[in-house]
């Protein structure tokens, strides 16, 4: 079985046993997570679709780790000025590991 889930502002499609990196959550390493926004439900030829989302249906995770996304630079200049600025980024992340899909 197959679920499509929303979390974090993004779209996962998500079948149990998957590793996934989602958006940083508020849930501590080995903690369990439900996940209630289910937008579609897919098992072979049943396929049932959410409006927005499948009402009953929840996804549960267990969470793996927190950790930061690799280090990106921004960097900006102005030629003939000397405004030159660096910045760097690492994005916040959870590792979750799918555990059940109850529909």
């Amino acid at each position: 079985m197959t679920a499509i889930i929303v979390t974090g502002g993004k779209q996962y499609r998500v079948t149990e046993g998957d590793e996934i990196f989602i958006e940083k959550l508020d849930a501590e390493v080995s903690e369990n997570v439900v996940f209630d926004k289910v937008l579609a439900l897919i098992d072979g030829e049943n396929t049932v679709f959410g409006q927005p989302a499948v009402e009953g249906a929840t996804v549960t995770a267990h969470v793996l780790k927190n950790g930061k996304g690799a280090k990106v630079r921004v960097y900006k200049m102005k030629p003939k000025k000397g405004y030159r600025r660096t910045q760097g980024h690492r994005q916040p992340y959870t590792k979750v590991q799918i555990v059940s899909i109850n529909a």
